[in-house]
C-alpha cells in the first residue's frame, strides 16, 4: 500500500486535460472539487496533482489581489513549498522576520518576541515576510503545470447536494449559465465567508475576539526608511495600540487599532491614515498602497467536515493576526488533508482515515488560536491602570527585564489524531529537516528521503537496519555511515527526545520515538493497530 502522498505516487495518472462543461455521465468527472485558488487552495491542487489526483479547481476571481493580505510565513510552511515544487521562485519575494520588541504603557520594552538561532531545525529562517501577490502567481502557475488539474476561473459555486457516494455542485459563469459537477470530495478554500461553509449550513463557534483595526501598507521612500524602527514593534499603548511590521524592501505595515466612535470606512481615508502615521512619517515619506479596516476576530468552525465536504484555511478558522500565522494554519489543513485524501482516492485506506484531519486540525487550530488570543488580548488593554498591571507582571516573570519568547514555541504541536496511542516520546512534534550530504550530493533531507512513511534511526549506534521494510516503512539512518547530518540536527532531536528511532508520517509529524531500537517492530506493529482501528487497509502503509 502507498500511503498518501509517499514517495509523491501517481494515484491517477491522467495523459491529457478533460474540460469539465462537457461531461454528462452520472459518474463523478472529478476526485476533488477545490473551491477558492487563494494560497491555500493552490497549495491543495498542488498536492493532489502531483500524486494525479483529478481535481477540478473554481475560482469566482480571474485574477489575483494586487494587494498584500498575509504576511508572513514559518518554516513549516516553507517546508511544504519545497515538497511542492515552488521554494527557490518563493525565496525570492521573502526576507526574514526579524525580533518583535513589544512597548508598554509608558513606552517601556517589556517583552521580545525572538528568533531561533541556526542550524535552523526545518532548513530555513523559521520565520519569513513575504509579498503575497507574486508568491499567488507561483502557486497558480504550478497548479497550472499538473495535468490532472483543471483551473476554471470566473466562475462560482451556488448550489450542492451532498450525497452517499458522491457531490453535485453547481458551478454559475459570469453570464449566468450553470453547470452541475460530480466529485468524490469538496474542499473548501473559499475564505472567510465561504459560500460552501454556508451552503452545507456550518456554524462558526466565537472564542472571543472582535476588535476593530486598520491595516495600512506602505511603500516607503528610500530617503525616509531611516526614519523607522529598524525591528518590527508592537506598541501596547492603551491610547491606541499600534503594530508595525517590516516587509521584503521597503515594504511597511501598521495595524492600527481603532478607538471607540470613530468610523471605519472614514479612517480609511488617505488624510486620515497620514496623521496616524505621523509619529514616524510625513505624507511625502512613501506611496500608500492600501489603507483597510478589519475586525479581528477568534472563530473556528464547528465541524470541518459535512459528509464529503471538508472546510479549509479562513473557511475553517480566523485568528487575529498577532503572530502571523493566518495562511500558516490555512497550509497545515490541506497538507494534513490531502495525504489523507490520496490515500482514500487510491483505495488504500478506508473513509474513516479523512475523519482525523478535523480531529487533528482542529484542536491544533483552537489551542494556537487561544494563544493568540490572550496575545491580542495584551495587546488590545485599554484601561491604563490594567496596562501598567501587565507591563510590570511580563517585566516580573522575566526576573526584572523583558522577557523573551520565539514564535515556535507558542505554536502547539498535534495533540491528537493519527500518533502514537501510548505517545511515544516526541509524537506530534514535526520531525527537523536537517541538512544531508549523501554519497553524490549535499541536500535538505526531504530532497534526499522523499515522503512517505519513514523510520529514521541515528546512525551513529552500532545497529542494523530495523527490519521494517516488510510493513512498507522505509527505514534510513541519519549520522554515522548513513545520511551525513552535516549540522547535527537530527542528533540533537535523538538526544532532546531520549530516543534512538522514530517513525515519521507524510507531513512530517511524528507518528512515535522509539527509546530503543529493539523496540522499532513493536512501534511498527503498534502503528498498523492504529491505522487498522481508522480504516486504513492492507499489510503496508508506503
Amino acid at each position: 500500500m502507498r500511503l498518501g502522498l509517499a514517495r509523491v505516487t501517481k494515484v491517477r495518472v491522467r495523459s491529457h486535460r478533460e474540460d469539465f462543461e462537457s461531461m454528462t455521465t452520472d459518474e463523478p468527472e472529478f476526485d476533488v472539487v477545490i473551491v477558492g485558488c487563494g494560497p491555500v487552495g493552490a497549495v491543495a491542487a498542488c498536492w493532489l496533482g502531483q500524486a494525479g489526483v483529478k481535481t477540478l479547481v473554481v475560482e469566482k476571481s480571474r485574477s489575483i489581489w494586487e494587494i498584500p493580505r498575509a504576511m508572513a510565513l514559518d518554516h513549516e510552511i516553507l517546508r511544504v513549498f519545497q515538497n511542492i515544487g515552488v521554494i527557490q521562485k518563493v525565496l525570492l519575494y521573502t526576507a526574514p522576520f526579524g525580533i518583535s520588541e513589544h512597548y508598554g504603557a509608558e513606552g517601556q520594552l517589556i517583552r521580545t518576541i525572538g528568533v531561533v538561532p541556526p542550524p535552523y531545525p526545518l532548513g530555513y529562517l523559521p520565520n519569513m515576510v513575504f509579498t503575497q501577490p507574486p508568491v499567488e502567481r507561483i502557486l497558480r502557475s504550478r497548479v497550472e503545470e499538473h495535468v490532472s488539474v483543471t483551473v476554471s476561473l470566473g466562475k462560482e459555486v451556488t448550489f450542492l447536494e451532498n450525497q452517499e457516494e458522491r457531490i453535485s455542485i453547481t458551478v454559475r459563469n459570469e453570464s449566468g449559465e450553470e453547470e452541475v459537477v460530480r466529485a468524490r470530495f469538496v474542499i473548501a478554500c473559499d475564505g472567510a465567508s465561504s459560500t460552501i461553509r454556508r451552503l452545507s449550513n456550518i456554524s462558526l463557534d466565537d472564542l472571543g475576539f472582535d476588535e476593530p483595526w486598520l491595516v495600512v501598507d506602505l511603500i516607503v521612500h528610500d530617503a525616509a526608511v531611516a526614519k523607522l524602527p529598524k525591528a518590527c514593534a508592537q506598541y501596547c499603548d492603551p491610547a491606541r495600540p499600534y503594530t508595525y511590521i517590516i516587509g521584503p524592501g521597503n515594504h511597511r505595515r501598521w495595524e492600527i487599532m481603532l478607538n471607540p466612535g470613530e468610523d471605519a470606512r472614514e479612517m480609511e481615508r488617505e488624510e486620515n491614515v497620514w496623521k496616524l502615521l505621523s509619529r514616524w512619517l510625513n505624507r511625502g515619506d512613501g506611496h500608500l498602497w492600501r489603507a483597510g479596516s478589519y475586525r479581528f476576530h477568534a472563530l473556528v468552525a464547528e465541524k470541518w467536515r459535512d459528509g464529503r465536504v471538508f472546510l479549509a484555511g479562513d473557511a475553517a478558522h480566523q485568528q487575529p493576526p498577532f503572530i502571523g500565522q493566518g495562511m500558516c494554519q490555512g497550509i497545515r489543513d490541506v497538507t494534513n488533508l490531502c495525504w489523507k485524501m490520496v490515500s482514500v482516492l487510491g483505495e488504500e485506506a478506508d473513509d474513516k482515515l479523512l475523519d482525523t484531519y478535523e480531529r487533528e486540525r482542529s484542536q491544533h487550530v483552537r489551542t494556537l488560536t487561544q494563544r493568540i488570543k490572550e496575545i491580542g488580548a495584551a495587546i488590545c488593554e485599554r484601561d491604563a491602570g490594567a496596562a501598567r498591571l501587565r507591563d510590570e507582571a511580563l517585566l516580573i516573570k522575566g526576573g526584572g527585564t523583558a522577557p523573551v519568547v520565539t514564535r515556535q514555541e507558542i505554536v502547539p504541536h498535534l495533540e491528537s489524531g493519527l500518533i502514537a496511542p501510548r505517545h511515544g516520546p516526541g509524537a506530534g512534534t514535526i520531525f527537523p529537516q536537517p541538512k544531508i550530504a549523501t554519497a553524490t550530493r549535499e541536500c535538505l533531507l526531504d530532497d534526499a528521503t522523499g515522503l512517505g512513511w519513514r523510520l529514521f534511526w541515528d546512525g551513529r549506534l552500532d545497529e542494523d537496519c530495523p527490519d521494517v521494510e516488510h510493513y512498507g516503512i522505509r527505514a534510513l539512518a541519519l549520522g554515522g555511515e548513513g545520511l551525513t547530518d552535516t549540522e547535527g540536527v537530527a542528533t540533537a532531536w535523538f538526544e532532546l527526545h531520549g530516543c534512538q528511532a522514530v517513525i515519521v508520517r507524510p507531513d512530517h509529524y511524528v507518528y512515535c520515538g522509539i527509546r530503543d531500537m529493539s523496540q522499532s517492530a513493536e512501534a511498527c506493529r503498534d502503528l498498523m493497530e492504529s491505522l487498522k482501528k481508522i480504516g486504513l487497509a492492507g499489510e503496508s502503509v508506503r
